[in-house]
């Protein structure tokens, strides 16, 4: 099996061309580990779809599916293009969360950035969890998959490690859920973390940062239809979010490297 190694803002994958096989989700979590295997925080496996123009599916580094992944389908788009699968640069990708449009942004030849159409955003109103005995507020948020948006004074301050896993496995989240610590730096500007439901601190996640944008709209930290700038660990990534919580994603996707597994 081929597979190549992409990044978006440090959110690292490996990408295979072809359909996911039986034992895919032993075999993410052995690619996966930083280790023994490959490095990454899962894999994607890129196929042509009867829905759109390719299908993706997802597998976390614990082996567990993935609906949707906004770093990811930003790789896909590059990977398709530039690998000569495609010479379209206005993409429908079908993934689990429902079909995504992409609009690649090309130059030389390569593609340099992605912009993502990733549907509605479903902010709900705050939820208190109860965590080891202390209350939790949080903006629950679908993005096609679940989010726990937390609001922070000092983002360096935010148990990340210490309240990430518990709120992931909270009886609130019956499937589990991705957790985002935000600080707001401005109208237009926030900064996050994030602990990914599957994989645990990764350097960025695009859903994560739409959620943490809708939520912060929603809550009047930052306003609809202007453009927010989300800082994450791997890198800023610009969301627009609708009044209708509509949102665009743009972003950057790199290559890493090819390997083989034998």
């Amino acid at each position: 099996m081929h597979f190549t190694k992409m990044q978006g803002l440090g959110n690292d994958y490996l990408y295979v061309y072809g359909e996911a096989p039986e034992d895919v989700s032993e075999l993410s979590v052995k690619l996966s580990d930083r280790h023994t295997g490959a490095g990454s925080d899962g894999m994607i496996f890129i196929s042509p779809s009867l829905k759109a123009d390719f299908r993706m599916r997802i597998f976390n580094a614990d082996g567990s599916e993935a609906k949707m992944c906004g770093n990811g389908i930003r790789c896909v788009g590059k990977y398709v293009y530039e690998k000569g699968y495609t010479d379209k640069k206005h993409l429908r990708i079908e993934t689990m969360s429902g079909i995504r449009g992409l609009d690649l942004k090309v130059s030389g030849g390569r593609v340099r950035s992605v912009t993502v159409d990733m549907g509605k955003a479903e902010p709900s109103e705050d939820a208190a969890l109860l965590v080891d005995g202390e209350t939790v507020i949080c903006t629950p948020v679908s993005v096609g998959n679940p989010h726990a948006v937390i609001f922070v004074e000092d983002i360096g301050k935010a148990p990340l490690t210490a309240l990430g896993p518990k709120i992931e496995h909270n009886d609130f989240f019956s499937e589990g859920v991705n957790v985002e610590f935000v600080q707001v730096l401005g109208e237009g500007e926030l900064r996050m973390r994030v602990w990914e439901r599957g994989s645990g601190v990764t350097m960025a996640c695009g859903t994560g940062a739409c959620a943490s944008a809708a939520a912060a709209v929603k809550k009047r930290f930052c306003r609809a239809g202007e453009p927010i700038s989300v800082h994450l660990d791997g890198g800023t990534l610009e969301i627009a979010v609708a009044s209708d919580y509509g949102v665009t994603m743009t972003g950057p996707a790199e290559f890493v490297y090819e390997g083989d597994i034998a």
